[in-house]
C-alpha cells in the first residue's frame, strides 16, 4: 500500500501546483480607508496593551474585578462564540485534507461449490487510492480561505468578550447609580416627612391655611412614588448582571444588595491615533480576515474553470487459501484529465458572483473602520460632556443645599412661605440626582472608550491557534 501512495506521489509532484490562479491577498492600508491621522476630538498618547487588556480594573473596585473575571468565564454568548472557533477550525483540517489521497481497503471471502459436492476457498483482499492533484491552486485557495475565515471568527470570539466586559461594566455602574438615587430619594422622603409634619404644626397653630398641609403631603407622596421606580432599575441591572456572568436572574442582588459609591474610573486615559484602534479592535480585524477569505474564494471559483487531474490506483491479491493469498499480487496507477466543455456559463457566474462578494467584504471592512472611529470620536465627546457637567452640577449642588437649609429655617421660623421652601427642596433633589448622574455618566464614557477602543482582549495572542 506505500508503494502504491509513493507511486501517485512521485507522478503527482511535477503537476502540482503549477500555478496558482486567483488574486494574491494584500491588506488595504490605512491611508486608501480614508483614516486620519489623529482624533478630532482629542490627541493623547498610545495606551498600553496592558491598560487595555485589563482596563476595568481601573475603576479600583474588587467587586466589578470579580463580576468580570465570572462573565469572562461563564457567559453563554463567550460559550457559542468558542464553540463556533472550535468548528472554523476543523473547517481549517478538512479544507487540508484535500491535498492528501484518499485511500480505502476491501476484504472478501467466498466458498465455491460443484455438483460432485466438492467445495474451494476463495479469499481477496484490495486496496484503492485517489489523488486530486491541486494543477491551479484551487485547493491552496480553498485553505487560504478557511483559514481565514478561523482567525476571522477568532477575531469575533474576542469582540464578544470586549462586549460583554463592557456590558458588565455598564450595568454594574446603572445598579450603583441606582443605589445612590434611591439614598437621594430616601433621604428626600425623611425631609418631606419633616415638612409635613411643619406644615401641620403651622395649620393646627393657625399660622398658615391648610394649603401648606396639602403642598407638603403632595410632595411627600411624590418623593415616596419615585423610590419603586429606582429600585425596579437596581433589580433589573442586577438581574442582567446575573445572566452575563452564567447565572439566573437574582442570583446577584443579595451580593450588591450593600450601597458602593459608583466607581469614577481613571481621570486621564491614553487614547493614541486612529491606526491604532484598527489594530486593537477585533471587529476590524474580523473584518479584515472576512476580506481576505473571500479574496482566497475568487482562486477557488477560477480553478474550477480549469482541467483537473486526478490520480486513482489499486491493488489486490485473491486466492484458494490463505496460505498463497499474497503470492500474487496486481495492481495498477491511473491518470484522469477531465475539463468542463459547457454548463452553460454556471462556473464562469460563479467567479463573478465571488467577485461581486469581494467587493462587498470590501465595503463592509471599510464601513467597520469608519464605524470604530465613530465610535471613539463619540466616545471621547461624551467623556468631556460628562465631565463638565459634573463640575456644573458640583457648584449646582452646593448652592442647592445652602438654599434648601435657609429656607427649611425660614419657613419653621415664619419668615417665608411653603412655596419657597418646596421650590428649594425640588432644586436640592435635582441638583443631587443631577450630580450622581453626570458621576454615572463620566464613568460610563468611560466604559464606552475603552470598549471603543477595543479593551478587553489581547491582540498580541494568536486569534485561532491555526498554524499555516
Amino acid at each position: 500500500m506505500k508503494k502504491l501512495v509513493s507511486a501517485m506521489a512521485i507522478a503527482a509532484l511535477p503537476l502540482s501546483a503549477c500555478t496558482t490562479v486567483g488574486p494574491d491577498y494584500r491588506a488595504p492600508q490605512a491611508a486608501s480607508l480614508g483614516v486620519p491621522d489623529s482624533y478630532h476630538s482629542l490627541a493623547q498618547p498610545a495606551p498600553s496593551p496592558e491598560q487595555l487588556a485589563t482596563w476595568w480594573q481601573r475603576f479600583g473596585d474588587p467587586k466589578l474585578d470579580r463580576l468580570v473575571d465570572q462573565a469572562i468565564t461563564g457567559n453563554l454568548d463567550l460559550a457559542v462564540a468558542t464553540a463556533r472557533l472550535r468548528q472554523a477550525r476543523e473547517a481549517v483540517v478538512q479544507a487540508r485534507a484535500g491535498r492528501l489521497p484518499s485511500v480505502g481497503a476491501s476484504a472478501g471471502a467466498g466458498e465455491n461449490f460443484d455438483s460432485d459436492g466438492d467445495s474451494s476457498t476463495r479469499l481477496a483482499l484490495g486496496a484503492d487510492a485517489a489523488w486530486e492533484v491541486d494543477l491551479f491552486g484551487g485547493i491552496g485557495r480553498g485553505i487560504e480561505a478557511a483559514r481565514a475565515d478561523a482567525e476571522s471568527v477568532g477575531y469575533d470570539l474576542a469582540a464578544v468578550r470586549v462586549a460583554i466586559i463592557g456590558e458588565v461594566a455598564s450595568n454594574y455602574i446603572q445598579a450603583r447609580l441606582a443605589q445612590a438615587q434611591l439614598q437621594t430619594a430616601r433621604d428626600s422622603l425623611r425631609i418631606a416627612d419633616e415638612n409635613l409634619d411643619i406644615a401641620g404644626w403651622r395649620v393646627r397653630a393657625g399660622l398658615v391655611s391648610s394649603l401648606d398641609s396639602e403642598q407638603a403631603r403632595a410632595q411627600r407622596a411624590q418623593t415616596a412614588a419615585s423610590i419603586p421606580n429606582i429600585e425596579s432599575r437596581f433589580a433589573s441591572a442586577a438581574y442582567r448582571l446575573a445572566v452575563l456572568t452564567g447565572e439566573a436572574p437574582g442570583a446577584l442582588t443579595d451580593r450588591l444588595a450593600a450601597a458602593k459609591p459608583v466607581p469614577t474610573g481613571p481621570e486621564a486615559i491614553a487614547v493614541g491615533i486612529p491606526a491604532d484602534t484598527l489594530r486593537q479592535r477585533p471587529d476590524v480585524r474580523s473584518a479584515e480576515r472576512s476580506l481576505a477569505a473571500q479574496t482566497a474564494r475568487i482562486g477557488v471559483a477560477e480553478a474550477q474553470l480549469l482541467p483537473g487531474l486526478r490520480l486513482t490506483g489499486n491493488i489486490g491479491t485473491t486466492a484458494l487459501g490463505l496460505g498463497s493469498l499474497f503470492d500474487l499480487v496486481t495492481g495498477g496507477v491511473f491518470a484522469g484529465l477531465s475539463q468542463s466543455l459547457f454548463e452553460g456559463g454556471r462556473l464562469r457566474s460563479q467567479v463573478r458572483s465571488q467577485e461581486a462578494a469581494t467587493e462587498g467584504a470590501l465595503a463592509t471592512y471599510r464601513k467597520t473602520v469608519l464605524t470604530a472611529l465613530e465610535d471613539v470620536e463619540n466616545a471621547l465627546v461624551a467623556l468631556q460632556a460628562a465631565k463638565a457637567r459634573q463640575a456644573e452640577f458640583a457648584i449646582a449642588l452646593d448652592a442647592a443645599n445652602n438654599t434648601a437649609i435657609m429656607a427649611r429655617s425660614q419657613y419653621r421660623a415664619g419668615l417665608t412661605d411653603f412655596q419657597t421652601l418646596l421650590e428649594a427642596e425640588r432644586s436640592l433633589l435635582s441638583a443631587r440626582d443631577g450630580i450622581d448622574s453626570s458621576r454615572a455618566d463620566q464613568a460610563l464614557a468611560i466604559v464606552q472608550l475603552y470598549g471603543a477602543l477595543g479593551g478587553g482582549w489581547d491582540p498580541l495572542a494568536p486569534a485561532t491557534g491555526v498554524s499555516s
